[in-house]
């Protein structure tokens, strides 16, 4: 296992105040109404009290400003939690301008998904765990309500803390609907009933820290020099998603094949991939048929890859967590188990 030591995470209690942030894209800007009721249900189901930033609600804001408000939320003492209303695609250019001292020196839970893939890759190489999930914009704001799933694991990185089978709610939907149609706060996106999760490898158990993210972030992690060593992720549970870019099945295969030839597929005790958009806004002209075909494509070449870099790993994909609704939260830095004889998902959210 690594030797890297992590901390322990404080939880917040209803009526401590909580940080929502945008330190990639400013969807507050685009949709108020959205982000108005995401606030609202937010403190009705938690108790917590919503703190905006200078840069939530600014579209263009520079990364240097992003990141002044990224690092102003972990030093100030009255915050408790810090919560993105959603991805972006710039996010790595605002990693070099926060304060590293300041995380390390007051950790407290992050939340977010896709380009944050960036912020927890940075609070992981400093020894604090984060959760990866949790759109205040996606999954709080839209719809006629919050997910039960995603409820229950927001409460659970926020307040409760606790262990979780992560369970399959039998529907998803890729995408909902556009922010600027006043019908997106009352109602789903298109969702269908979902596919039992694919797993391989050795009928055994493999727990670890989790790592991971977005794959194509990962990408970009892996090229500007900031991903963790193959030491460091030794023993851990990989995790891996990808976006609404939909990457098809060869391209998530170079991916994944890279991450071997790195050393990090040989080193990790398990595998877990989300169950992967494959529609969008602007590419939903899919049948059903062809749409499983390509998620079960994605899968197929996650396990063949994986196996063929290290057969030992145990392999579990299409939970619902990243770039998918409902969606649950899971712990980056704090310990997932992967059954491979029960076939059953634990995440630790203490």
């Amino acid at each position: 296992m690594s030797s890297r030591a992590f901390v322990a995470l404080p939880k917040a209690s209803p009526g401590d105040r909580v940080a929502i942030l945008s330190p990639a894209f400013a969807a507050p800007a685009v949709s108020a109404a959205v982000h108005e009721q995401a606030m609202v249900r937010l403190h009705e189901m938690t108790g917590l009290i919503p703190v905006e930033s200078p840069t939530t609600r600014q579209l263009g804001a520079s990364a240097e400003a992003r990141a002044a408000d990224f690092t102003a939320a972990f030093a100030d003492p009255s915050i408790k939690a810090v919560l993105a209303t959603v991805g972006g695609d710039d996010q790595i250019t605002v990693v070099p301008h926060i304060d590293q001292r300041v995380l390390a020196a007051n950790p407290k839970p992050f939340l977010g998904y896709s380009d944050n893939s960036n912020l927890h890759n940075l609070l992981w190489r400093l020894g604090v765990p984060s959760y990866y999930g949790g759109s205040t914009q996606v999954h709080l704001g839209a719809g006629p309500g919050i997910d039960e799933v995603h409820l229950r694991s927001l409460r659970a990185a926020l307040l409760d803390g606790g262990r979780i089978q992560l369970t399959e709610p039998g529907e998803a939907e890729d995408f909902g609907i556009d922010w600027a149609d006043p019908r997106a706060l009352h109602g789903f996106g298109v969702r269908q009933a979902t596919e039992p999760w694919g797993w391989a490898g050795p009928e055994r158990v493999a727990e670890g820290r989790s790592w991971g993210g977005c794959i194509e972030v990962i990408d970009q992690l892996a090229i500007a020099g900031r991903l963790p060593s193959a030491v460091d992720l030794k023993g851990a549970i990989l995790l891996l998603e990808t976006s609404e870019v939909l990457p098809d099945a060869d391209q998530v295969m170079r991916w994944v094949r890279a991450l071997g030839e790195l050393g990090i597929l040989e080193v990790v005790a398990g595998v877990m991939a989300a169950r992967p958009p494959v529609t969008s806004l602007t590419v939903s002209n899919l049948s059903a048929e062809e749409q499983a075909e390509r998620r079960n494509a994605q899968r197929d070449s996650i396990i063949e890859q994986v196996t063929r870099y290290n057969p030992e790993a145990v392999i579990c994909v299409g939970v619902p967590f990243g770039h998918t609704r409902p969606q649950w939260i899971v712990p980056h830095g704090g310990n997932i188990r992967l059954d491979g004889t029960t076939q059953t998902v634990t995440a630790d959210y203490s």
